[in-house]
C-alpha cells in the first residue's frame, strides 16, 4: 500500500511571504517527494512550486490604515475564496504567511474546519500592539518565528513556538556575477552604479518613487556617467517599469532573482524602500540609504503605537542607525542625494557601513540552521501531533 499524500495548504498574500512559502514548499518535498501536494495562495514563485492561486496576490499587498479600509470589502471575498478552496481540498496543515491582517481573517474561517494552523512569521508585538500575541494564540496552533526574540511574549500566552530564522538571511549570492550585469547595461569596470529598490506592493511605489526620482535626479546632474539599475518585484513589474520609463533619465530595470542579485553585488550604493530588501541588500555587501512614506494619517497613528525608533531589521538588530532612515517628510529627493552621494564619494565610508551591516547579520542570525528545513521540521510535528 503506498503512503499517504499530505495536502499542505500555503497561503502567501505578498512577495516577502511568496519566498518564504516557495523555500518551505522546496524542503517539504525533499523531505517527502511525491507524497507531498500544495494547495493554497501565492505569487510566482509558490506557483513553480505547484500551489495554483485562485486570485492575483497583487490585490492583497496593502499597507497602512486608509489603505486597508478601502480594500477591507476585497479582503473578505478573497478570505471566503480561500476558505472555499480549503473545504474543497480538506488540507492536513495550513501554513499562513505574514500579512497579519488578510490571514487572521482566513485563520478565523479555517478553524471553523478543524484544520491545524500554523502562523509563520510572529506580529512583531515587540514593536507595538502586544495584544496580538493572544490573539495569535487564541487562533493559531503552532507559530514560526524568524526573529530569536519574538517567542516569549507568545509562549506566555500558551502558544507552541519554534523559531525557525529568517530564510532571508540564507540567500545564496555565491553564484552573483557583477560583471554579468555591468555588461548587460554597458557599465566599464570603474563606472558606478546606483541600485533603486522601490519596493514589493503597489501602494510603496506610488508613495516612495517620486522622491526616489528626484533623488536620482539630483545625482544624475552631477554625477551623469552613474548607471542606474532598477530591480523589480514580480508583484509591481508592470508598476515599475511605467514609472521608470517616464524618467528623463535613463535606468535598467531587471527582472528575476539572479538579475537582482547580480545588480546587488555589482552596485556602489541602494537607495532602497524599507522592508526585505534591506537584508538581501546587506547580504550582498551592498551599502544602502532607506526611504519609506506612508498615508499622513497612517504614519500619525502609527508614531503613537511603535515602541521602536528603527524599522529596518539590522538596525533594530544593531541598535543604531547602521543605514539612514529617511522617512516620512525627510524621505525627500535632496536629503535622499545627499545620503547617497556621502557613500559614492567615500570608499572608506561605504566599507564601514558593510563592515557594520554584516556584523549586524550576525546578531541576526547568519549562518545558523537552513531556517526552511527548521520550518519543515515543525511543521511536520504538527502534522504528526494532530
Amino acid at each position: 500500500m503506498s503512503a499517504r499524500v499530505l495536502t499542505v495548504m500555503l497561503v502567501a498574500a505578498e512577495a516577502s511571504g511568496d519566498d518564504r512559502g516557495a523555500g518551505l514548499a522546496r524542503a517539504l518535498k525533499r523531505r517527502l517527494g511525491d507524497r507531498v501536494r500544495f494547495v493554497g495562495v501565492g505569487g510566482s514563485r509558490l506557483a513553480a512550486e505547484g500551489v495554483e492561486s485562485p486570485f492575483d496576490i497583487t490585490q492583497l499587498s496593502i499597507f497602512g490604515l486608509w489603505e486597508g479600509l478601502f480594500a477591507y470589502p476585497r479582503v473578505i471575498r478573497r478570505a471566503d475564496e480561500t476558505a472555499a478552496l480549503a473545504a474543497r481540498e480538506r488540507p492536513d496543515v495550513a501554513v499562513l504567511i505574514d500579512s497579519w491582517g488578510f490571514n487572521l481573517r482566513v485563520a478565523h474561517r479555517l478553524k471553523k474546519m478543524g484544520v491545524p494552523l500554523v502562523k509563520y512569521v510572529a506580529p512583531q508585538v515587540w514593536a507595538s500592539r502586544p495584544g496580538r500575541a493572544r490573539t495569535t494564540a487564541q487562533w493559531f496552533d503552532l507559530l514560526l518565528t524568524i526573529h530569536s526574540f519574538d517567542g516569549p511574549a507568545f509562549e506566555a500566552e500558551g502558544l507552541a513556538v519554534a523559531f525557525v530564522g529568517d530564510a532571508t538571511l540564507a540567500i545564496d549570492f555565491s553564484t552573483a556575477d557583477p560583471g554579468r550585469l555591468r555588461r548587460g547595461i554597458g557599465a566599464a569596470p570603474g563606472d558606478q552604479i546606483l541600485l533603486v529598490a522601490p519596493g514589493s506592493r503597489p501602494v510603496e511605489i506610488d508613495r516612495v518613487m517620486p522622491a526616489f526620482e528626484d533623488a536620482v535626479a539630483r545625482l544624475k546632474a552631477e554625477r551623469p556617467g552613474l548607471h542606474v539599475v532598477v530591480p523589480a518585484a514580480p508583484t509591481v513589474a508592470a508598476r515599475v517599469k511605467a514609472q521608470v520609463a517616464g524618467w528623463p533619465f535613463r535606468a535598467h530595470v531587471v527582472e528575476g532573482d539572479q538579475a537582482k542579485r547580480d545588480a546587488m553585488v555589482a552596485a556602489d550604493v541602494a537607495l532602497a524602500c524599507s522592508g526585505t530588501v534591506t537584508t538581501e541588500l546587506a547580504l550582498a555587501g551592498c551599502p544602502m540609504v532607506v526611504g519609506y512614506r506612508l498615508a499622513p494619517a497612517t504614519h500619525a497613528i502609527l508614531k503613537r503605537l511603535i515602541r521602536t525608533k528603527w524599522v529596518t531589521l539590522f538596525n533594530i538588530a544593531a541598535r543604531d542607525f547602521v543605514a539612514p532612515e529617511l522617512i516620512q517628510g525627510d524621505c525627500n529627493g535632496p536629503a535622499l542625494a545627499r545620503e547617497i552621494a556621502l557613500r559614492l564619494d567615500d570608499a572608506e565610508f561605504r566599507a564601514t557601513q558593510v563592515a557594520r551591516q554584516t556584523e549586524a547579520l550576525l546578531k541576526m542570525g547568519r549562518g545558523g540552521p537552513d531556517p526552511n528545513e527548521a520550518a519543515a521540521t515543525a511543521v511536520l510535528g504538527l502534522i504528526g501531533r494532530a
